[in-house]
């Protein structure tokens, strides 16, 4: 099981964003509390994920989480949908 983060360049306001995927909800949320991300980000449309800043991307690949390929994080989406569904 793992947490996942991409590289994407993503702009909200002067941020820049990017996505934080897990296997497991159980994982995704405590990384999140791990690196200071409050639950209210959590975004549950479609594929459940966080959006995150740089520095919580930073902190979250200290804490473990595996940088990913746009690619892979498609495929963790197509994954977790067809689990879904």
């Amino acid at each position: 099981m793992a947490v996942y983060v991409d590289a994407s360049s993503n702009r909200y306001g002067r941020m820049i964003m990017c996505h934080m995927l897990a296997d497991t909800l159980q994982e995704l949320h405590a990384m999140a509390d791990k690196i200071g991300v409050q639950r209210k980000w959590f975004q549950e449309k479609n594929v459940p994920h966080y959006d995150i800043c740089k520095a919580k991307r930073a902190l979250a690949v200290k804490f473990g989480a595996q940088e990913v390929k746009p690619g892979k994080i498609l495929e963790l989406i197509m994954k977790h949908r067809s689990i879904v569904i």
